[in-house]
C-alpha cells in the first residue's frame, strides 16, 4: 500500500501540468456554491457525526461553500489516495499520518504550505508543541494536527486480571508472567489482526525502545547506524518467542483490524490484552460503549534488561493530520474548514468519544482516557511510529517482513537484514 503511495507520486510528479503552476478553479455545488472536496478515515461512530457536525458549522458561516465529505476505511484509504495522486484528482483536504509519506508529498509539490495560516493570529500556539514539530518538513508546516494525540499501550480486560490475581506489570518479565497465567487458565494473552501488517508492528515498534532506547532507530534512520542493531534483533526474537508460546490468537495474520476481528475478541473475553493506540478509547465508544468500564490502560512496561527509558511513548501527536492540496482554489478557506474540527464544540466531542485533541490545556476528565494523557504529559520523548518515520518503499518492505517474522516464516537475522538493506538502498 505504502509503495502504492510513493509511485503515485512519482507517477504525478512526471506528468506534464497535473501540479506545477497555478492552482484550479473551485467547482460548482448546488446553487452555484463553491466546493470543499474533503477526505478522512475517521469512519466510526461517533467520529463521522461530530466531523459532519463541524462542517456544517463551517457551511453555515460560509454560505457560498458546499464541503463534500468522502469517508474511507483506514486501509483502503491508502489505495484510494494513491490512484487519486496518480491521475491528479487529489482532493482539496485529505489526511496523512505524516513522517515519511508527507516528506514524499512536499518533494512532490502536492501540499499547500500552512505555515502562514497557523502563525496568523498565532494560532499555532492552541497547538502541543509535539505536534506541530510533528507536521513540519524543512521548517515548514504541512498538516494540520487534529484527531487525537495517538499513542500505543496496552489495553486490558481488568475482569480478567482480577480473577486470575494478576497486577498491572511494571516489567517485560512480569508481562510474560501474566501472560502465562492467562494461558494456563485457557485465556490468550494478546489479540491480533495482522492481515494488514501494520498491527503487527505495534507489538514489535516499542521493543527496541525499551531494550536501547531511541538512539539505535535514529541513526538508523539517517544512516550513521544499521536496523541490524542488536536492539532491533532482540525485539525480533522477542516476538518469535511469543508466537511460539502461543501469546496470540490463532490465524492473526490473516486476521482484518479494520473490520474489528481483533477487538471483538478481546470484547468477548477470549483474549485479555490489546496493545493498539490510544484510538481504541474511541472505538470502545461506538462499538462496545458496556466494556468501556471492565478496560484498563497501561503503558507498555520497561525492560529490566535494557537501557531504554520506560516513559518513552510511540505515537503521534495529533493523528490523523490533514493536508490543503497545492492546487486548492482557496487554500486559506481550506484552512479554515479544518479549524473547524477542532473549535469548542469540536475539543468538546473529541473528549466525550475518549480522543485527546492535540491541544494545549485540555480538559480530560475520563478515567481512562486521562491515564493515556498523562502518559503523554510524562513523556520525555516520542517515538514516531515506525512506518511513517521511514520512507513508503522502506515502510512496506520492513511491515512486509515483520508480518513474515510473526508468521514464523524467517528469522530474526533475516527480518533485519531485508529492512536494513531497503533503508541502505533509500539512502544512497
Amino acid at each position: 500500500m505504502k509503495r502504492s503511495i510513493v509511485l503515485a507520486v512519482l507517477v504525478c510528479t512526471a506528468a506534464v501540468g497535473l501540479f506545477a503552476g497555478g492552482g484550479r478553479e473551485a467547482s460548482s455545488g448546488g446553487g452555484g456554491k463553491k466546493t470543499i472536496e474533503f477526505w478522512h478515515i475517521q469512519n466510526t461512530e461517533p467520529a463521522p457525526t461530530f466531523i459532519g457536525n463541524a462542517v456544517r458549522r463551517f457551511e453555515a458561516a460560509n454560505p457560498d461553500y458546499k464541503v463534500n465529505i468522502t469517508v474511507t476505511a483506514n486501509d483502503s484509504y491508502k489505495q484510494k489516495i494513491a490512484v487519486a495522486i496518480a491521475s491528479g484528482q487529489v482532493p482539496d483536504v485529505f489526511m496523512s499520518w505524516t513522517g515519511g509519506t508527507t516528506n514524499e508529498y512536499v518533494k512532490a509539490g502536492l501540499l499547500a504550505d500552512l505555515t502562514p495560516y497557523f502563525n496568523a493570529g498565532n494560532y499555532k500556539a492552541r497547538f502541543l508543541d509535539a505536534g506541530i514539530a510533528q507536521a513540519m518538513v524543512n521548517g515548514k508546516i504541512y498538516g494540520f494536527p487534529c484527531e487525537n494525540a495517538a499513542i500505543e499501550g496496552v489495553w486490558y480486560n481488568k475482569e480478567l486480571f482480577a480473577k486470575y490475581n494478576i497486577k498491572v506489570p511494571t516489567t517485560i518479565a512480569e508481562l510474560e508472567a501474566a501472560c502465562d497465567t492467562l494461558k494456563a487458565n485457557g485465556i490468550t494473552p494478546f489479540s491480533l489482526a495482522n492481515m494488514t501488517k501494520w498491527t503487527g508492528m505495534m507489538y514489535y515498534q516499542i521493543l527496541p525502545a525499551r531494550h536501547g532506547g531511541l538512539t539505535p532507530f535514529a541513526n538508523a534512520l539517517s544512516g550513521t547506524g544499521s536496523f541490524e542493531d542488536p536492539a532491533f534483533i532482540w525485539a525480533a526474537e522477542k516476538i518469535q518467542s511469543w508466537v511460539r508460546k502461543g501469546y496470540f490468537n490463532d490465524g492473526f495474520n490473516g486476521l482484518d483490524e479494520d473490520s474489528g476481528q481483533s477487538r471483538t475478541l478481546l470484547y468477548t473475553g477470549q483474549v485479555a490484552m490489546h496493545i493498539q493506540g490510544s484510538w481504541f478509547a474511541s472505538n470502545m465508544q461506538g462499538e462496545n460503549p458496556a466494556f468501556i468500564s471492565k478496560t484498563g490502560f497501561f503503558n507498555f512496561p520497561a525492560d529490566e534488561t535494557g537501557t531504554g527509558n520506560p516513559r518513552t511513548v510511540t505515537g503521534t501527536i495529533g493523528d490523523n493530520f490533514y493536508h490543503v492540496s497545492s492546487r486548492a482554489a482557496n487554500p486559506e478557506k481550506a484552512f479554515e474548514m479544518l479549524t473547524y474540527l477542532l473549535d469548542e464544540q469540536s475539543v468538546q466531542d473529541r473528549v466525550a468519544a475518549g480522543r485527546i485533541p492535540p491541544l494545549k490545556n485540555v480538559a480530560v476528565t475520563d478515567p481512562l482516557v486521562k491515564q493515556v494523557f498523562d502518559a503523554i504529559l510524562a513523556a520525555p520523548d516520542v517515538q514516531l511510529w515506525y512506518d511513517q518515520s521511514l520512507t513508503p518503499e522502506v515502510a512496506d518492505v520492513m511491515l512486509s517482513a515483520s508480518q513474515e517474522l510473526f508468521g514464523l516464516s524467517i528469522t530474526p537475522q533475516q527480518f533485519t537484514k531485508r529492512w536494513a538493506d531497503a533503508q541502505r538502498a533509500a539512502l544512497k
